[in-house]
């Protein structure tokens, strides 16, 4: 749908023609069942998106245009009441980005917007390193990120504020973290 007009309020609801759409739809009555069963919960649209896009299907411009008053209302009310959220490719990756190294299938519905590599590596920049009683790095990122080294590698050079890193998935569901271009060291994210 490209700037599809929706009322007669001048409200436009469309898509670019390169699709920058991504609309995550979570409803949020649904959101406890999506954490314990996202491939059930998220399946499919919202029905406020169904029914907007049910009105292309209607002939007569009048109707039609009723139709998309009435569907806009409703996704704006969902919208405002939290019932439905939608997001932006940027805010999808944003999101993505920040919750880099959980275990959060309930994100996968940002997966339709981000191709795979955007998804499975990490660059950012040290904001404090140190060592805890273990001995083992404890690097925090410039988001605010902590990742705990889990391995016993020893590195050549210790990470320090501003050093760069590369986090990236490893085997079994594991990360491994590269510092300032040194070999990789097993970690885990802690917060």
């Amino acid at each position: 749908m490209r700037g599809t007009p929706c009322s007669s309020r001048g409200i436009v609801i469309g898509m670019p023609a390169k699709p920058l759409f991504v609309a995550a739809l979570l409803s949020v009555a649904a959101a406890p069942t999506a954490l314990a069963a996202p491939s059930i919960a998220l399946a499919g649209r919202a029905t406020v998106m169904k029914d907007l896009s049910a009105c292309r299907s209607i002939a007569d411009p009048t109707a039609r245009l009723d139709c998309y008053d009435k569907a806009t209302d409703a996704l704006e009310q969902a919208e405002a009441k939290g019932d439905v959220v939608v997001v932006d490719r940027a805010q999808a990756r944003a999101a993505r980005r920040q919750a880099f190294g959980f275990n959060l299938s309930a994100l996968s519905v940002f997966d339709r917007a981000l191709a795979n590599d955007e998804v499975n590596s990490l660059t950012a920049t040290v904001a404090d390193a140190y060592r805890n009683a273990d001995d083992r790095w404890i690097v925090v990122l410039d988001s605010g990120a902590r990742w705990r080294q889990i391995d016993d590698q020893t590195l050549s050079r210790p990470p320090h504020p501003g050093s760069r890193v590369k986090i990236r998935h490893g085997t079994l569901g594991s990360y491994v973290m590269n510092v300032d271009d040194q070999p990789y060291i097993k970690v885990h994210r802690d917060d």
